[in-house]
């Protein structure tokens, strides 16, 4: 299971909120691509950038920003979600060096984007699925519609998408745990690779995580690693074996 350091990007700072409230952020790092090269140190595989000012605006704000950190950690992926909702989007964040985009509101509102962009990029192309109380929420997680999450993901089961990020908002930077029972439950209702987000406090989450019994491809933490709750280190070195 591969364990993503998360970078939620703020006003051009790595920010944490708390339940996905923009008015709720804590700075840890005023310098992103510093940031991310400290979780590289660290031996990470990946890593998870998100554009929050991006996903309320519905266009890239913090371009700056992760054109920095790709620069900074040329040889680490990429993935990165906020704003993304066209093709010529998602097709400029490749281009400049993301591994894969993440297409949440646009899931929900333009599916067939979805489609489209995963058949021109095969591999590169992840699903967002953020939800408050097992319904779906988009902008920015500012409106929550009546899809359940598992109905969502059930839709893109045959469009080639490469994963399905699940969070349960109520979670987010709560430092409370992982909804693992949700989690465990959407992964087993698809085929497609799942990744957890939201809650991943310590190194018990990711175990509670790895062992539920579901086919988990990964999971996010973020304010776990800034808090000191979470080793990146130790924990990377545990989902190894």
């Amino acid at each position: 299971m591969i364990l993503y350091p998360a970078i939620d990007l703020k006003d051009g700072q790595a920010v944490r909120l708390l339940r996905g409230e923009m008015d709720r952020a804590t700075v840890f790092n005023d310098d992103p691509a510093a940031q991310a090269r400290a979780f590289v140190e660290a031996g990470c595989d990946w890593l998870h950038l998100v554009d929050l000012n991006g996903a309320f605006a519905g266009t890239p704000v913090n371009a700056d920003a992760v054109e920095a950190i790709l620069a900074a950690c040329p040889d680490t992926p990429a993935q990165l979600g906020g704003g993304i909702r066209d093709m010529a989007t998602i097709a400029r964040w490749l281009d400049r060096g993301l591994a894969r985009v993440i297409l949440g509101t646009a899931a929900v509102e333009n599916p067939e984007l979805v489609r489209e962009a995963a058949r021109a990029f095969p591999g590169r192309i992840a699903v967002g699925i953020d939800a408050r109380e097992g319904r779906v929420a988009t902008r920015g997680w500012a409106e929550t519609t009546e899809t359940r999450a598992t109905d969502l993901a059930r839709r893109f089961e045959d469009a080639g998408v490469a994963a399905l990020i699940y969070t349960d908002i109520a979670r987010d930077g709560a430092m409370q745990g992982p909804n693992v029972a949700a989690t465990a439950a959407l992964a087993r209702a698809v085929t497609i690779p799942v990744i957890a987000s939201g809650g991943v406090s310590s190194l018990a989450d990711l175990i509670a995580l790895r062992d539920c019994g579901a086919p988990l491809d990964g999971a996010i933490s973020g304010r776990a690693l800034y808090d000191g709750a979470l080793d990146l280190a130790e924990a990377l070195a545990t989902l190894r074996g």
